[in-house]
């Protein structure tokens, strides 16, 4: 649980770092990939990484301009990349005018009570969790994927090195 404001600032801006180099790769024909019927698109989860304006922040009161929930995916990967850099930003603008108290503050979310600063740090490993299963869906659409908390096997591979398996 976050318990100080700066703390999820510094966090969250590392991980949409992470977030958007990857976004950043996308290309529009990668977006209709789709491994399993019934599943989300490549697009789809790209989209859903952008957080949106009935999102677990926003029932919190972090308040940023965000898409509508349940907007279909644009079919450009970069207004997805864009929308996404923008909404990180708004957000860790929005965070910014938090005092700390503010975490210790509760609200329900999905039946149960969770304090904000709890709420943030679930937030940031919903983002990851999603954000895990876009790379192996950029894999299998054949992209190259940014290291996010080490190099990518295409980034040993400029370095000069081999890849541990």
């Amino acid at each position: 649980m976050f318990t100080r404001v700066q703390d999820f600032i510094n966090d969250y801006s590392r991980e949409s770092q992470g977030t958007q180099r990857l976004l950043d790769t996308l290309t529009d024909e990668s977006l209709n990939g789709q491994i399993v019927t019934g599943f989300r698109t490549l697009g789809r989860l790209a989209w859903h990484l952008i957080h949106d304006d009935k999102g677990m922040l926003q029932q919190i009161g972090i308040k940023f301009k965000a898409p509508a929930a349940h907007s279909e995916p644009p079919q450009s990967a970069a207004a997805i990349a864009q929308t996404y850099r923008e909404t990180a930003d708004a957000i860790l603008e929005a965070a910014s005018q938090w005092s700390d108290d503010k975490l210790q503050e509760s609200h329900t979310l999905f039946g149960q009570t969770w304090k904000n600063g709890f709420t943030l740090i679930q937030f940031l490993k919903h983002e990851v969790h999603h954000r895990g299963q876009l790379t192996i869906l950029m894999r299998q659409a054949g992209l190259p994927i940014a290291g996010v908390y080490g190099p990518s096997k295409e980034e040993w591979e400029r370095m000069g090195m081999t890849a541990p398996l």
